[in-house]
């Protein structure tokens, strides 16, 4: 392949989870290569941290500015939330989002003015997402924090592997509600396919599941997007974006979580989509 995609299609898309599962890099090394990283830096968006650690990520950052996410996972405490965000306030250490789970009290952190992503569980959906979509459509309305949605794509102890109806019904949900989300784990490659750790999804695929999606695709036809296992016609659909549909996709598709964020950039250098660069 020759053409190449558009930046602006992976701008600041995959955050560094370098110390989350399977990656589970010690916070001192994901801070130092999270600050030293040139190559690809425009693809890449914040350090994702438990909220627990914000106080650590201060003292290993120095006077290094960095941009962070804080992370409190469902069923945890978002205390710990609130005060890491008003411990960087006015440092180098700045918090651009959190994270935490639908059934916390997440709208308490509205004061907080950072981008608010809520974990959707798998039970209670429907619920879960209306009431994201609601709160967004809201403090939209009023001036208040970014609100989005955010989904399991990656298995873990207690999280089995969503398949592809499964994601196509979540993606096609936030569609529907024009309700933003990432995607957090097992998005490690560009393309669907069934590794050794099990079944993953791919880069390329959520992509174009997300383009379709956005031009009124029902869910079955998201989900044959998600199981396409040849790059070709993925490829060829996201090089054939125009600039509108570009926007329109990252509208929706704000970021996903990733814990070797240059493992998908390395596919997309190998497969000539992406110029390599040093």
């Amino acid at each position: 392949m020759s053409a190449r995609l558009s930046d602006s299609l992976l701008e600041r898309l995959i955050d560094d989870a370098a110390v989350f599962p399977p990656g589970s890099a010690p916070l001192p090394d994901a801070v130092a290569a999270h600050l030293a990283r040139t190559a690809y830096r425009h693809f890449v968006g914040p350090l994702l941290v438990a909220a627990t650690a914000a106080d650590r990520v201060l003292d290993l950052a120095g006077e290094a500015p960095i941009e962070v996410g804080l992370i409190a996972r469902p069923g945890m405490p978002i205390e710990p939330v609130r005060e890491g965000v008003i411990a960087c306030i006015g440092t180098p250490v700045l918090v651009s989002g959190v994270e935490v789970g639908a059934r916390s009290a997440w709208r308490t952190l509205d004061d907080l003015g950072v981008t608010i992503t809520v974990e959707i569980p798998r039970e209670g959906f429907d619920e879960s997402l209306d009431e994201v979509a609601a709160a967004a459509h809201d403090y939209a309305l009023a001036g208040g924090p970014d609100i989005q949605a955010k989904f399991r794509t990656g298995a873990t102890d207690v999280w089995a592997w969503p398949d592809e109806a499964e994601l196509a019904r979540f993606i096609h949900g936030c569609v529907a509600r024009r309700l933003p989300f990432k995607l957090t784990g097992g998005l490690h490659h560009v393309i669907r396919a069934d590794r050794v750790d099990g079944p993953q999804h791919g880069l390329l695929n959520v992509l174009t599941a997300v383009d379709a999606a956005a031009a009124g695709a029902m869910p079955d036809q998201i989900a044959a997007c998600l199981a396409e296992r040849s790059t070709t016609p993925l490829a060829d659909v996201l090089l054939g974006m125009t600039g509108e549909e570009v926007a329109e996709v990252r509208a929706v598709f704000r970021a996903y979580g990733c814990c070797t964020v240059t493992d998908p950039i390395g596919e997309l250098v190998e497969l000539g989509l992406l110029k390599e660069e040093h």
